[in-house]
């Protein structure tokens, strides 16, 4: 298969094709018709794959994901049959460790499992990546028990496992090692929860004097942007991550302009919860709890970091419990938020424990070499 990133649709296994998706010019361009079948594929592969929809994103909101910025290439391509789509595919090379490592993503749809297009597909991307320089392929896919009663994949950290699954399978198969076990975590709200929280921030206040709770939304207002971008800077060195050796990330005010627009344009809204010294002014500790347009909708927290040298503070149950408090308050129609850690994170899994987070699925962190 070519190893260029050509515009022309190319030939599969089954009497499929691979083709590239072209995203509208301009930025304030809507999505195509072929976006939209992407889009709506997309979305159907995760819920058939994981059983939820935490995950989908309208055409509207999926764009902006998908472009390309200053600190990411990114790339996909749908796979047709008969003039439907059939699966997507994506990959994004973080510009941060000079391009040498790549975001995979494959998906297709269950009806169209079993006939080789898969692993045509990555063969495609692979050679594509490799002509570009690229060194390293990592991958986060979800794992269920399928019935194939084969041996559960132990993490290399020695913490978690996953089912060895069609996926996990797939992967082994083409090459790709399991380096770390991630959990996915939901809390619900409920009055006895909400009580919790109360208490716990409480708690974790008296334990953490000589700093302060500051909050903002998306935007972040220009008097927080440098601590803010030290924060998410440290978030690539301070965060177990096994041997995936995700890129060191550089953040400034530019980064956070980008990323702060990306959510614009999807039309999603972010709150910021962080811990500031009283003494210096220096942000600790920060939280991230995100929602779509539909603010009945399930949240979602991401970032979520205390610095190295401010541990022992209880900052990290800070944030978080005041984080969640204020976002119920925002948004009280949405009942759940979830959440992705490493297993061998345990002082973020013991926080997200006391306040009642519970497990509800089980990702492989996968990674290849490419010679």
């Amino acid at each position: 298969m070519s190893a260029t990133a050509g515009t022309e649709p190319v030939s599969l296994p089954a009497g499929a094709t691979l083709r590239p998706l072209e995203l509208p010019a301009r930025a304030d361009a809507g999505p195509t018709p072929l976006f939209r079948e992407y889009a709506d594929v997309r979305n159907r592969s995760i819920l058939e794959t994981t059983g939820r929809d935490d995950d989908a994103l309208d055409a509207e909101a999926l764009l902006p994901v998908l472009r390309s910025t200053a600190s990411a290439d990114r790339r996909q391509w749908a796979i047709e049959r008969d003039g439907r789509v059939i699966g997507c595919a994506a990959r994004v090379i973080p510009q941060d460790d000079g391009a040498r490592t790549a975001m995979v993503v494959i998906s297709l749809l269950k009806s169209e499992w079993g006939a080789g297009i898969g692993s045509a597909v990555h063969a495609h991307v692979e050679a594509e990546l490799r002509s570009r320089g690229v060194r390293t392929l990592l991958h986060w896919a979800e794992h269920h028990d399928d019935g194939s009663g084969a041996a559960a994949i132990r993490s290399p950290m020695g913490v978690g496992d996953i089912p060895a699954d069609r996926t996990a399978r797939f992967l082994l198969h083409h090459g790709y090692r399991v380096e770390q076990v991630d959990r996915g975590s939901e809390f619900t709200f409920t009055p006895a929860g909400l009580r919790g929280l109360e208490a716990l921030r409480a708690r974790a206040a008296e334990l953490a004097a000589g700093y302060r709770i500051v909050q903002w939304m998306l935007p972040t207002p220009a008097e927080r942007v440098d601590g803010y971008a030290w924060l998410k800077s440290r978030m690539s060195t301070d965060v177990p991550d096994g041997d995936l050796d995700l890129p060191l990330e550089i953040w400034d005010a530019s980064r956070v302009a980008e990323q702060d627009g990306r959510f614009a344009e999807r039309g999603w809204s972010v709150q910021v919860t962080a811990a500031e010294n009283v003494d210096t002014g220096e942000l600790c500790a920060f939280n991230e709890l995100a929602i779509g347009t539909d603010h009945a909708g399930t949240g979602h927290q991401y970032d979520t970091l205390v610095l190295a040298e401010h541990r022992g503070n209880r900052l990290g149950m800070l944030v978080k419990t005041a984080g969640l408090l204020s976002w119920h308050a925002r948004f009280p129609a949405s009942a759940r938020i979830i959440t992705y850690n490493a297993e061998q994170n345990r002082p973020m899994l013991d926080i997200n424990e006391a306040i009642g987070f519970t497990p509800f699925a089980y990702e492989g962190a996968w990674k290849k070499e490419l010679a």
